[in-house]
């Protein structure tokens, strides 16, 4: 039996039984997939329409075969395209363990790929083959077997030069083959013959994963696999700087509408395309989607959770019904021109039921909802201007395209949201840091955190935004989080304190944002019952809404894991019930308690600095 280092004799193929289950590659890594089972199952039917091809990604090692097609697969599972990689080490150690790297079984390795390939596409899956394959026989008949089935097949290469895919050499397989420890290795004394007429060819020395990514996508558009609408991009409702003026001089004609801070900062969320694809504030329709189904239905199923809507009291109303553009005021200044605008009947209290399942009077956004006006109106926003608030933190404000922007500089091949309205200990920490090296461990090299404080309206108890913003400065200065890995921006959504129903809107905010992971704590957006004093929602049901929600296939949720102080290792730690009473669990009313008496926490419950942060706070409230 011969192994890749004696691959110049022919040898002949055993199909005893004993000999199936023999390892006979060496020198084969398994390659991590991006997209867990439960992920990809979701993906499966979302789109309708077969799409079943294999993509045959050839090229010598090194190239840039797995990364690209770990890439393509992320991409459009996350799109709601099934897709699968065959991987050649991941083959090779099961399916194809029985075969070495002669001609003999690298001709029958191909065939055996190209029939599974052949299934997985007649299955309607796109199936990307990531294989040197380096006869070009051994291609063409990988070719002629989907042919002979009736199903697409395109070959790509991916094309880089040996000495870069020496220098590359990720696996140490090019420095052993000099060596001559490995012989018969394609490119060094192994011939690999160079498709003459693929369908797509990768320059992966000059090309970025991206682009590379973006290329075959173009393909698969063209040849009808990928509709054209599997992403949208980001859509902001900025006035174009060409036609600034002339909207600016129309805004001044216009009848005009008054309105608070808040509806300012929902302003801000759709100009910005945080609520991508609304072209305004929400008109009937819209609103009954969103209010009764937590989606908008109109173009496929997009997950929209919480009302964006624009309440106008009954003399408004009667003042402008009929025009077919008003201006949107604030702080005495014109914003914005709302277009074709639609009034309906605001009915406060079916909309607080459904939306945060009470009408209980005293929860501080519900008595806002029932304060506001009786009509809402819905129309086609344009905003004239960059909105800054000029306190100092308009520099973290950054849009969802400036975001992936800074994930694109940051070469970023996966960003992990964590959204909070609430100081930072070293419990949100661990967490933080746990979802990074898990995301490690499944293959991605440059994983980036999005920390992502929410900065619009709070409850009067939570601690504002500036003392929020310099308390998450001293963790990233004391290298709780790694600086180099995070980006550290504000959310300008108002919060709702709605529970499941508004940590739905978090998380396809954050998507809309280029973030593919989302993690959820414990009652996310929840808040204790005005009267009773309980929790609101049942504390788990936040992150299990998460994973069932519709309209969220781009984004994988990390699931809250139990934090408390570990008061033998002195830090926070993953609860552990075998040992409970190692564990005390510290609560955020606790904590408050002792920020406010001056007292200092257990030492690693959270970074000294930020802890300082947070009790120059609350003594800040004494002073006033």
């Amino acid at each position: 039996m011969e192994t890749s280092g004696n691959s110049n004799k022919k040898q002949k193929l055993s199909n005893a039984p004993e000999s199936w289950g023999m390892q006979r590659a060496t020198n084969v890594t398994y390659q991590a997939h991006h997209v867990s089972r439960n992920k990809r199952g979701q993906a499966v039917g979302t789109r309708g329409g077969f799409r079943g091809c294999t993509v045959w990604l050839t090229g010598l090692s090194g190239a840039g075969k797995t990364t690209v097609s770990m890439a393509l697969e992320e991409h459009l599972v996350c799109h709601g395209i099934p897709c699968y990689t065959l991987d050649g080490d991941n083959i090779r150690q099961g399916l194809n363990k029985n075969l070495g790297f002669s001609p003999e079984d690298r001709e029958e390795n191909i065939r055996r790929i190209a029939e599974v390939a052949k299934l997985f596409a007649d299955a309607g899956l796109v199936c990307i083959a990531s294989f040197i394959s380096p006869y070009s026989r051994d291609r063409l008949n990988a070719r002629k077997i989907h042919e002979a089935a009736g199903l697409p097949f395109f070959e790509v290469f991916v094309d880089a030069p040996l000495d870069v895919c020496e220098q590359r050499d990720v696996k140490g397989l090019y420095k052993r083959a000099r060596a001559g420890e490995i012989t018969g290795f394609t490119g060094i004394d192994s011939e690999y013959e160079k498709p003459e007429a693929p369908e797509l060819v990768l320059k992966t020395d000059s090309c970025s994963v991206n682009e590379c990514i973006q290329q075959l996508l173009d393909l698969l558009q063209e040849r009808d696999i990928v509709p054209v609408d599997a992403s949208y991009e980001v859509k902001e409702l900025y006035v174009p700087e060409n036609k600034l003026d002339l909207a600016k001089a129309d805004a001044e004609t216009l009848p005009a509408v008054e309105i608070g801070k808040v509806d300012m900062q929902w302003v801000q969320v759709l100009a910005e395309g945080w609520a991508t694809p609304l072209n305004g504030f929400m008109r009937e329709r819209e609103y009954l989607q969103c209010l009764h189904f937590d989606c908008l239905l109109d173009g496929g199923v997009i997950n929209m959770s919480v009302p964006v809507v624009l309440p106008v009291s009954g003399a408004d109303k009667d003042r402008l019904d009929g025009c077919t553009a008003m201006a949107l005021v604030y702080g005495g200044r014109r914003v914005a021109i709302l277009r074709n605008p639609e009034f309906y009947e605001h009915r406060k209290e079916e909309r607080c039921a459904r939306q945060w399942g009470t009408t209980c009077k005293d929860h501080p956004y519900i008595k806002m909802v029932m304060e506001s006006g009786d009509w809402l109106v819905g129309g086609d926003l344009q905003v004239l201007d960059r909105i800054y608030w000029n306190d100092g933190l308009d520099a973290y404000r950054l849009t969802p395209t400036e975001l992936k922007q800074k994930f694109k500089e940051m070469n970023a091949d996966a960003v992990f949201a964590f959204q909070l309205r609430n100081p930072v200990h070293n419990g949100h920490a661990l967490l933080m840091q746990d979802t990074q090296r898990r995301l490690i461990e499944r293959g991605y090299r440059r994983p980036v955190l999005l920390l992502h404080p929410l900065g619009g309206w709070t409850k009067d108890d939570d601690v504002p935004l500036p003392w929020r913003m310099r308390q998450h400065a001293a963790v990233l200065e004391e290298g709780v989080l790694d600086p180099n890995s995070t980006i550290v921006a504000i959310f300008p959504s108002p919060m709702m304190y709605a529970g499941p129903t508004e940590v739905q809107w978090h998380c396809r905010a954050r998507m809309v944002a280029g973030a593919n992971f989302y993690i959820v704590g414990r009652d996310p957006a929840g808040m204790p019952h005005p009267d009773t004093g309980k929790d609101l929602y049942e504390p788990t049901h936040g992150a299990k809404v998460l994973t069932m929600a519709p309209g969220l296939i781009s984004l994988e949720i990390v699931p809250f894991k139990v934090a408390a102080y570990n008061k033998v290792k002195k830090a926070m730690d993953f609860y552990d019930p075998k040992n409970q009473e190692d564990y005390d669990f510290i609560s955020g009313t606790r904590m408050r308690r002792m920020a406010r008496e001056g007292q200092n926490p257990p030492e690693g419950f959270m970074a000294p600095k930020a802890w300082t942060v947070l009790k120059e706070y609350y003594k800040s409230l004494e002073k006033a």
